[in-house]
């Protein structure tokens, strides 16, 4: 265990033992993950309204959306699976940008009040649930598989899919819990101190 002094804008502390980097300071530790999110949440609604792909066959054309296709899947009799892929497609990204928003917001003039600290929470379990990047996966293995069949035009909500995959990490590796905590007001109106943040961090990481 090691104190961690308060660092400025963009520096970094190092292990004084071993060299390896104990926490970092970005620059812009608010405004970045703000602006990545709003683009999260462009990107997330486009996915949703604008087609995913269309197919032309025999003189036939059809389009669909994600909820569109969670639709048919119903239909079909496959509640099940339209409840999952309803799920993880729409339902987890969805409440992640939104909860990742109300947190930036929130934590812009602090103190911010203490139920932002179980938005925070809440917003940290949705990730392994978001799963565009699986869906993204999936689309493409059916457009290789039915482009022998029919002709498969690729839509902007296909695209949009793509950049969530790209954004959700991105957003991941610049946002900084740590400056979050900071700038919310505990009932005992005692902050965590900078050792008490990284050693939870540190030892989930371990984990």
């Amino acid at each position: 265990m090691q104190h961690l002094p308060g660092l400025p804008l963009g520096a970094t502390a190092h292990c004084s033992r071993c060299g390896r980097t104990l926490a970092t300071q970005s620059s812009a530790p608010l405004d970045r993950p703000l602006a990545l999110t709003l683009a999260a949440a462009i990107a997330f609604i486009v996915a949703n309204t604008a087609p995913l792909l269309s197919i032309s066959a025999t003189g036939r054309h059809a389009s669909t959306t994600i909820g569109g296709g969670v639709y048919e899947m119903w239909r079909r009799g496959q509640e099940l699976t339209a409840l999952i892929v309803a799920f993880c497609a729409i339902a987890a990204p969805g409440c992640y940008i939104l909860l990742f928003l109300t947190v930036l917001v929130m934590v812009r003039r602090p103190p911010a009040p203490s139920w932002v600290g179980d938005v925070q929470r809440w917003a940290d379990v949705l990730p392994p649930w978001s799963m565009n990047d699986v869906l993204a996966l999936g689309i493409l293995v059916a457009l290789t598989k039915i482009s022998e069949l029919a002709r498969v035009d690729p839509g902007i909500g296909l695209y949009a899919v793509g950049g969530l995959t790209v954004l959700f990490p991105a957003l991941a590796t610049t946002f900084d819990a740590r400056e979050v905590w900071k700038r919310i007001e505990w009932a005992d109106h005692n902050r965590p101190s900078p050792r008490t943040t990284y050693s939870t961090a540190d030892s989930a990481a371990r984990r």
